[in-house]
């Protein structure tokens, strides 16, 4: 969501500057040479127009329609990409300390990988749970899975987080399979 508020920031800027180099150019152009038609944009020619429209014109109404739906989608989007940061507890006054998912997923990943029979494990995490999918071919879930919830647990006790996440652990092996 982040890349998106990224580009629409970018395109709407690059639209802006646009507009108003057209503009600096079209003051500057009718300053030189007053009498002379516009030199890109008609703008008398939509002034006369605009003038003939008052604010219930059904023009006027839409465009505000069009405005207000696309500034809602911005609101809508720049709220979705807000920061995914894990708070950590603070170890200090005035001093606020967060960690990425990422990096919270990678310290329980290596974790869970180093315990014996585990083959592989994925790991995500948030602020609010960690996911593990883990794999053997030695154990089946039922010997595996409290094993690596007591591992798991060990490893976010190690680190200060305000909010402890939820864990859940899934073990895949041959051994549940037949």
């Amino acid at each position: 969501m982040r890349v998106l508020v990224r580009l629409l920031s970018t395109v709407l800027a690059l639209v802006l500057a646009g507009c108003g180099a057209l503009l600096a150019l079209e003051v500057g152009w009718h300053w030189w040479k007053p009498q002379s038609a516009p030199l890109l944009v008609p703008w008398p020619r939509w002034r006369d127009h605009l003038a003939g429209l008052d604010w219930t014109a059904t023009p006027v109404r839409l465009t505000a329609a069009v405005v207000l739906v696309a500034g809602l989608l911005f609101v809508f989007f720049s709220l979705g990409a807000r920061s995914r940061a894990v708070r950590m507890t603070d170890p200090a006054d005035g001093i606020s300390v967060s960690t990425s998912p990422r990096s919270l997923a990678r310290m329980v990943g290596l974790a869970v990988r180093a315990q014996d029979n585990v083959s592989g494990a994925s790991v995500t995490a948030s602020a609010r749970r960690v996911r593990v999918r883990a794999s053997s071919r030695l154990e089946d879930e039922a010997q595996l899975r409290p094993r690596l919830l007591e591992t798991v647990g060990t490893v976010l006790d190690e680190v200060p987080l305000v909010r402890r996440p939820k864990v859940t652990v899934v073990v895949d092996s041959p051994k549940d399979r037949r």
